[in-house]
C-alpha cells in the first residue's frame, strides 16, 4: 500500500507541473497565473476538487504518441464560492499550449453535465491556442461537443467565461453562448480570424490587441462584458459577481441582509433631475443612492453608455437594473444599447431575478446609419425581451418618456407590475416643441404663439398626471422616496406568478 500511495503522489505531482517549469516561468514572465493558481484564487480555499487528473490523450499522429501530459492541458473539477457550489475548468497553456484535444473536450464535457444535474454555475477559464492540429476532426468534434451543452445549459445554470490568454478560431464561440465574458486586459484576446489572415484576406495591419483585445471588445464590440487589469483583478471580481446569482433557474436570488433599511430617505435625489429639459445628469449616481450599499456590479460600462446594466441589491435580495443614460447621447435608444439591455433583461427572465427600470428617454437614435443598420429590428428585441418577461417588473420614470420608446422601457403596457413616476416626468408622443410644430404648421414662423402652444401642450402632456389619470402609472413619487418605494414592490412582489402560452420558443427578432 505504501507503494502505491507513494506511486499515486508521484504522479498526481507530475500532473500537477503542467507543462514543467521553464513554461510555468514563462507564463509568469507574461504576468499570467498558472491555470492552478487561478482556480487558487477565484475559489474559496481548500474547496477544490479536482477530477480527470490523469486523464491524458489518445493521439499517436505526427508524433504525438510522445507527447502526453497527465490531465491533458485542463484542470477540471469542482469548488465553492462563498460557500457555494461552482463547476469550473481552468485551460493551461503551459501544456502544449492549451490546446483542445478530444480528451480535453470530454473532461471540460463532464463537468458541464454534473452542473446541470445538481443546478451550480459553470465558470469557463479560457487560454488556449484552439484546437489540437495533429488530432484533425475529433477536436473539432470536441468543440461541437462543448458547444451543444452550453446551448443545453443557457437559461438553466449560469455559465461565465472568463479570457485568460488567446481564445481564438472556433474557441471563441463556446465563450459567445454563456452568459457573461470577463476579459484581461494586455494579455488576452478573441478572435475568428488573426491578424495575419486578415492582412492576407483584406490588406488591412492589426495587432492582436486591436483586434480582439480587452479594450476592443468591452467598448467597440460589447462582445465582453467587463475587462480587469490582471488575472487577480479578474478573478476577485468575477467571486464578487457569482454571489448576486441564483445558482440556476429554479432557485431564487439569493439574499444577503444589511444594515441598509429599506426606509432610506436619500434627499439629494430630490434635486438630482436638472430644471432645464435638456441638461444631463448622471443615472448612475440615481442607482448608486437607492441600492444596498451602493453595490452595484455594472456590466459593460464602456460599451453603449447611453444604456446602463447591471445588478445590485434592494433590500437584501439581487435585482437586475437597466437605466437610460441622459449623460451619453441624451439617453436615447439605438442599435447597441437595445441589443445590450435586451440580452441582459432575457438572462433577469431566465434566472428569476427581479427588473428595476429607469426612465429617461427621449426616443430612438434617428439618422441614416441606424436605419441601414437595422434600427428597426434591434430595437425590437428590447421591445420583446421586456414583454416575454415574466420576472417582476418595477418601473420609475425620471425625466423624458417619449414615443415608442417610452412603450419600450418596461411600461404598464408590457405588463409593467408597478410603474412609478416622478414629479419632473414627461410621458408624451415627443418633445412640447416638436409636438407643436406639428400640430400647428401654420403658426411655425410666430415664436411667440408657439411658444405659447408649447406652454400648453407640455401642462397638458409633458408630465406624469395625464398617465396618471389613465392607470398607466401606479403612482406619482417623490424622488427621496425611491428607494423605499421599490422596495416595498418588490417585496409585494416576491410570489408574482405569471406563465407565458405554451410554445416550443418564441421567434425574438434577430
Amino acid at each position: 500500500m505504501k507503494e502505491i500511495a507513494l506511486e499515486l503522489e508521484r504522479r498526481r505531482a507530475a500532473a500537477e507541473l503542467g507543462g514543467g517549469q521553464e513554461r510555468i516561468d514563462a507564463q509568469h514572465q507574461r504576468g499570467k497565473l498558472t491555470a492552478r493558481e487561478r482556480l487558487t484564487v477565484l475559489l474559496d480555499a481548500d474547496s477544490f476538487e479536482e477530477w480527470d487528473i490523469f486523464v491524458e490523450h489518445r493521439c499517436t499522429d505526427f508524433g504525438m504518441a510522445d507527447k502526453t501530459v497527465p490531465g491533458d492541458g485542463v484542470v477540471t473539477g469542482y469548488g465553492t464560492i462563498n460557500g457555494r457550489d461552482v463547476f469550473v475548468f481552468s485551460q493551461d497553456f503551459t501544456v502544449l499550449g492549451g490546446s483542445l484535444s478530444e480528451a480535453h473536450a470530454g473532461k471540460i464535457c463532464k463537468v458541464m453535465d454534473q452542473a446541470m444535474k445538481v443546478g451550480a454555475p459553470v465558470i469557463g477559464l479560457n487560454d488556449s491556442g484552439g484546437a489540437r492540429i495533429q488530432e484533425g476532426i475529433d477536436s473539432l468534434a470536441g468543440y461541437a461537443e462543448i458547444f451543444q451543452r452550453n446551448v443545453m445549459a443557457s437559461g438553466v445554470i449560469p455559465q461565465i467565461s472568463i479570457i485568460m490568454g488567446p481564445c481564438a478560431g472556433g474557441a471563441v464561440y463556446s465563450p459567445a453562448m454563456t452568459d457573461f465574458i470577463f476579459m484581461v486586459r494586455d494579455t488576452s484576446y478573441m478572435y475568428v480570424t488573426g491578424p495575419e489572415v486578415v492582412k492576407t484576406v483584406t490588406h488591412e495591419s492589426v495587432t492582436h490587441e486591436e483586434l480582439g483585445g480587452a479594450v476592443t471588445h468591452s467598448t467597440r464590440s460589447g462582445v465582453a462584458d467587463g475587462s480587469f487589469d490582471n488575472d487577480v483583478e479578474t478573478l476577485i471580481g468575477v467571486r464578487r459577481f457569482v454571489d448576486f446569482l441564483p445558482s440556476n433557474n429554479r432557485e431564487k436570488v439569493p439574499r444577503r441582509d444589511s444594515g441598509d433599511s429599506v426606509e432610506r430617505v436619500e434627499q439629494s435625489l430630490d434635486t438630482l433631475v436638472p430644471n432645464n429639459p435638456n441638461t444631463p445628469y448622471d443615472m448612475k449616481e440615481l442607482i448608486l443612492k437607492i441600492v444596498d450599499e451602493r453595490d452595484f456590479f455594472e456590466l459593460q460600462p464602456d460599451h453603449a453608455g447611453n444604456i446602463v446594466i447591471g445588478l445590485a441589491r434592494m433590500g437584501g435580495g439581487t435585482i437586475g437594473v437597466v437605466a437610460n443614460q441622459p449623460a451619453v447621447l441624451a439617453g436615447c435608444l439605438d442599435i447597441q444599447s437595445s441589443v445590450k439591455a435586451a440580452r441582459f433583461v432575457r438572462f433577469c427572465d431566465a434566472f428569476n431575478i427581479p427588473i428595476v427600470t429607469l426612465v429617461d428617454v427621449p426616443g430612438f437614435l434617428p439618422g441614416t446609419k441606424q436605419e441601414y443598420g437595422g434600427i428597426i429590428k434591434h430595437g425590437a428585441k428590447l421591445l420583446y425581451a421586456y414583454a416575454e418577461c415574466t420576472v417582476p417588473k418595477v418601473t420609475v420614470i425620471v425625466r423624458k418618456a417619449y414615443g415608442g420608446a417610452y412603450d419600450v422601457m418596461a411600461s404598464k403596457h408590457l405588463r409593467g407590475d408597478i410603474n412609478f413616476a416622478w414629479p419632473s416626468a414627461e410621458i408624451a408622443v415627443m418633445g412640447p416643441k416638436g409636438a407643436v410644430e406639428i400640430i400647428f404648421r401654420e403658426d411655425r414662423d410666430d415664436e411667440e404663439r408657439i411658444s405659447a402652444r408649447t406652454e400648453d401642450y407640455r401642462q397638458k402632456f409633458a408630465n406624469p398626471f395625464y398617465a396618471g389619470h389613465r392607470g398607466f402609472i401606479d403612482d406619482v413619487i417623490l424622488p427621496r422616496h425611491t428607494r423605499t418605494r421599490i422596495c416595498r414592490s418588490l417585496r409585494m412582489l416576491e410570489r408574482k406568478q405569471l406563465k407565458n402560452p405554451w410554445r416550443k420558443h418564441g421567434n425574438i427578432p434577430l
